[in-house]
């Protein structure tokens, strides 16, 4: 019996050995289960890229991270996706920051009308811009990357506007921050999120919408507007994040940790780059679609600029009365996108 125990201490001894030794071996560990949350649908362009994201984070770990993605709004909505991530609901979260409206007060300069061409470069903006500032207001997660949408311009069903005049009375669905640009152009703001929006064009609750060419496809928003303005006097981008559980991400081995963080990098190019080629297919189905572009002049978009410009110093003002450095991060967007033409 001595010698039977002898050999069950050396055998349970020898199996507590090797699992210690594995456990050290970089890439392995137990199987870790991850759930992620986006509103998007499953074939939006934003969702299919994410769901690579989730691919190539299982492989480049060998399948020690598994991440099951909940698309459409079905685990937490839009506006409820930050929150969601940080009480545990989902680990992962895509969505928008502004749809929290107040709740990332110094990251909001990057809603206003910067006048931005490019979604590849709003996106690396906007990545650049949390670099510099770490505003504490996205402490209480993980950021993963940032990116952003190419330039919200002005969309409408029945009325086609040549002139800031024309908007005057009309009601435009905005999100956050950018109801202030419609406001300023003299347009009856309404609060909405993207998922609200097509029926709210076609049963007349608005009359038009500020987003990017994208949603004209990828929303199918030209199914129920019959014209797109290009003012990049007043253009705008929207921040989109993608961020994880605190916990949850401290929990990871450190390799795995730095695999995510390579991989977040890939996919800030990556999704930068498919945010202006998507902008250009939503521009030709929007033609294919009947939909009229007007493109403003040049006067009439410093017209649109000036009318922004109290935004401007509504921020710095109210960032102020926060404690925070407005200033500094109106002058460093500013300075950016001139730098990065």
């Amino acid at each position: 019996m001595r010698r039977k125990s002898l050999w069950h201490l050396i055998g349970g001894s020898l199996v507590a050995l090797v699992f210690v030794v594995l456990s050290t071996v970089p890439g392995w560990c137990a199987t870790v289960n991850l759930t992620y949350s986006t509103f998007f649908p499953a074939t939006h362009r934003n969702a299919v890229l994410a769901s690579e994201w989730c691919k190539e984070i299982e492989k480049q770990t060998n399948g020690a991270v598994k991440i099951d993605m909940f698309v459409g709004g079905t685990l937490t909505p839009a506006d409820q996706c930050y929150d969601g991530v940080v009480k545990g609901i989902s680990d992962i979260g895509f969505s928008v920051l502004s749809y929290t409206k107040g709740r990332f007060p110094l990251m909001e300069v990057l809603d206003l009308a910067l006048g931005s061409r490019s979604g590849y470069k709003y996106t690396k903006l906007c990545n650049a811009f949390y670099e510099k500032f770490h505003p504490k207001e996205l402490d209480e997660v993980k950021v993963m990357y940032l990116h952003g949408h190419g330039p919200g311009i002005l969309h409408t069903k029945k009325n086609p506007v040549h002139k800031v005049e024309d908007l005057k009375g009309l009601k435009i669905r905005c999100t956050g921050t950018t109801q202030k640009i419609a406001s300023h152009l003299g347009a009856s703001p309404v609060g909405m999120t993207q998922t609200e929006t097509y029926d709210a064009l076609a049963k007349g609750v608005v009359d038009g919408l500020l987003g990017p060419f994208e949603t004209l496809k990828g929303w199918n928003f030209a199914e129920v507007i019959k014209y797109t303005t290009e003012d990049s006097g007043s253009s705008y981008g929207l921040c989109f994040f993608v961020v994880m559980n605190k916990k949850k991400w401290l929990s990871l081995p450190k390799d795995i940790q730095e695999t995510i963080e390579k991989i977040n990098k890939e996919w800030i190019e990556k999704h930068g780059k498919a945010w202006d080629e998507v902008d250009v297919e939503g521009r030709q189905y929007a033609l294919a679609k009947g939909v009229q572009i007007i493109q403003l002049s040049d006067e009439e978009n410093a017209r649109w600029a000036k009318l922004m410009e109290p935004i401007f110093q509504e921020y710095i003002k109210s960032m102020q009365a926060k404690g925070l450095p407005g200033e500094e991060a109106v002058a460093f967007c500013r300075e950016w996108l001139r730098n990065n033409k």
